[in-house]
């Protein structure tokens, strides 16, 4: 798996996890959050891009992040898709998640955003992704406070 940074350029996993580590290391006083925030778009019969970002959030003072990009064949649901991104970020966050605790950073605050809301085709999906994330052992986070799906993923899903 390959992360890329538009400053760093493409890391592996553990290169990633490395620059997230020296990102707090710079001010360990301060407060962060890493989000993994899902996104995905079709692309008529191309198939449908999934982007997982990882950002590591300097609480009040900005932050970095890295994306991950794949390509499926044509999922046909939005129940499926959405699912499928929920799992995407699942198994990211549990491979940093285990990282950290390696490192003594178990403290850090994990938040999934997930890209559904109360609004639009995705709000009877809520219950059941949230569930999944929470049931994980993560935070959850949907539309409007998502932004890890809404603003960062979703940059490099077209």
């Amino acid at each position: 798996m390959y992360f890329y940074s538009p400053t760093k350029g493409r890391k592996t996993l553990e290169e990633t996890f490395a620059e997230i580590v020296a990102y707090i290391n710079e001010r360990p006083r301060e407060k962060y959050k890493l989000i993994i925030g899902p996104d995905s778009h079709s692309h008529l019969d191309l198939g449908i891009t999934f982007v997982t970002a990882v950002i590591i959030h300097r609480v009040g003072k900005g932050g970095r992040y890295f994306f991950s990009r794949i390509k499926q064949d044509i999922i046909r649901s939005l129940r499926q898709r959405i699912f499928y991104e929920t799992s995407l970020s699942l198994d990211v966050a549990s491979r940093f998640s285990a990282m950290l605790a390696a490192n003594g950073c178990a403290h850090l605050d994990v938040e999934i955003h997930l890209d559904v809301g109360e609004k639009g085709d995705t709000k009877d999906l809520i219950r059941e992704v949230v569930g999944m994330v929470i049931g994980s052992g993560f935070d959850a986070r949907i539309k409007p406070d998502s932004y890890g799906a809404t603003k960062v993923a979703d940059k490099y899903t077209k």
